[in-house]
């Protein structure tokens, strides 16, 4: 009997863990659970008769190596920091891992070790990275096979409420991890455009916005995202002038979470003593400075942060209840803490309500032989069940568990360390995701 050990059993595991359940059915696989939650992996296993739970701590070292050395592959879902710490145990004990986070330079250098074991490892096997890398890879081998190449690519991917859905006036609503949410940004963006490097530091981040056009959704804002340039090269598209990856929100946000950035909420590193005994008053406090006049904090924002006192966006804070005179409570040491407990609070996605993924990826081309230039737009839009699985978990899980089953049977015969972009992973796992119902609308149209 194989065995599947799955590493985390949050927001982003329940479609993951009923796929390689359902598989394990078929096949006689064991699936193992572990998280430090114990009762969060005893429930998604869901008393499956294939499943067991178990309460795993990462810094047990023992326990840790015990459960991979006893797995036949390993399906990584813990916080992106861990990634390097578990590759390098399943390139120890010679087992394949799966994770959906971006690659760790320092697990992509275990390349020449990992082939050696004869394991792969396999990274950003998710949704945004993952089956946008998939899927832009399939357009762009489209594109060559024709031969032509592209001269520009912009891509664009969201994880938001369905339209139906209008709880809150941010209108987000929380489906992932919200500290990715709170943090989101932090390192800037870097892209390519019209042949020139452009550079977005993160307190600019969120007023670089421009507006997308998505069918049947209507209009929404995108903002920059992370290093775009280095998809030049992973994409192999020698002769592209534009490159950019940017997030999608509905209008307004950006706009809100701009002011969150400036006045230096998001940060993880600073530790604040006896912060969670402070009101969420005093906690906004620390990031305005006094006037001679002292004015009331609500004023001191406003002028802080230039915005009108009685505008749109100080009730959105309001809101939030970045004034209010309640305790803060809980474990929180540092202000990204704060913020994610505030989401968590504020921006539930409602019972009975759906939430949506969107990919998009925008690209044009030119054709030589044919002295003629192409635009395509390739869409993809997913939405989750009510009161069910999230269409942000299925879509992160599904391609983990899609190339995890091939490992199993033998259908993934390569080695080393990878992300989705190899020709063998992304031809069987987008033809599986289109029986999965997850499937790109693709548009083309000639450039006059």
């Amino acid at each position: 009997m194989k065995n599947v050990l799955i590493l985390g059993a949050g927001q982003s595991s329940p479609y993951l863990i009923y796929y390689m359940l359902n598989e394990a059915e078929k096949y006689n696989w064991e699936v193992i659970v572990a998280d430090y939650n114990y009762e969060a992996a005893l429930a998604k296993i869901n008393n499956h008769p294939k499943g067991k739970a178990v309460q795993f701590d990462v810094n047990d070292e023992n326990l840790r190596n015990e459960l991979i050395k006893n797995a036949d592959i390993v399906l990584n879902l813990l916080a992106p920091p861990f990634q390097f710490l578990i590759a390098s145990d399943c390139l120890k004990h010679g087992k394949s891992v799966i994770s959906a986070s971006y690659e760790n330079k320092k697990v992509a250098a275990l390349n020449k070790e990992a082939k050696e074991k004869g394991i792969l490892i396999l990274n950003e096997m998710g949704l945004d990275p993952g089956i946008d890398h998939m899927s832009a890879m399939s357009l762009i081998q489209k594109i060559h096979d024709e031969n032509g190449f592209v001269t520009s690519f912009i891509s664009y991917g969201s994880a938001i409420p369905a339209p139906e859905v209008k709880s809150n006036p941010l209108n987000y609503c929380i489906t992932w991890n919200s500290r990715n949410v709170v943090m989101a940004g932090e390192m800037g963006a870097i892209y390519l455009e019209d042949d020139k490097i452009k550079i977005v530091p993160y307190r600019h981040l969120f007023n670089s916005t421009n507006e997308v056009e998505v069918d049947g959704i209507g209009k929404l804002e995108a903002y920059p995202n992370r290093d775009s340039v280095m998809y030049q090269d992973v994409f192999e598209l020698k002769n592209v002038k534009t490159m950019i990856r940017g997030t999608l929100r509905y209008p307004g946000y950006s706009e809100l979470w701009s002011q969150i950035v400036k006045l230096g909420m998001p940060n993880e590193v600073v530790e604040i003593p006896k912060l969670s005994e402070m009101t969420y008053r005093e906690y906004t406090e620390m990031f305005v400075p006094k006037t001679a006049n002292s004015v009331n904090l609500e004023d001191r924002v406003a002028d802080f942060l230039k915005i009108s006192p009685t505008g749109v966006i100080m009730d959105k804070l309001k809101w939030l209840g970045l004034f209010d005179n309640k305790v803060i409570g809980g474990n929180v040491k540092s202000s990204t803490e704060v913020m994610q407990k505030i989401l968590n609070e504020k921006l539930p996605l409602p019972a009975g309500k759906r939430d949506m993924v969107i990919l998009m990826h925008i690209l044009e081309a030119e054709f030589p032989n044919t002295n003629t230039r192409k635009k395509y737009v390739s869409t993809l839009v997913d939405y989750g069940k009510q009161n069910g699985i999230t269409s942000i978990a299925k879509t992160v899980g599904a391609p983990a568990a899609i190339a995890a089953k091939l490992i199993l049977l033998g259908e993934l015969n390569i080695t080393g360390t990878h992300i989705p972009t190899h020709q063998l992973i992304y031809t069987k796992v987008l033809k599986e995701l289109e029986t999965l119902k997850l499937k790109f609308v693709e548009k083309v149209e000639e450039i006059v």
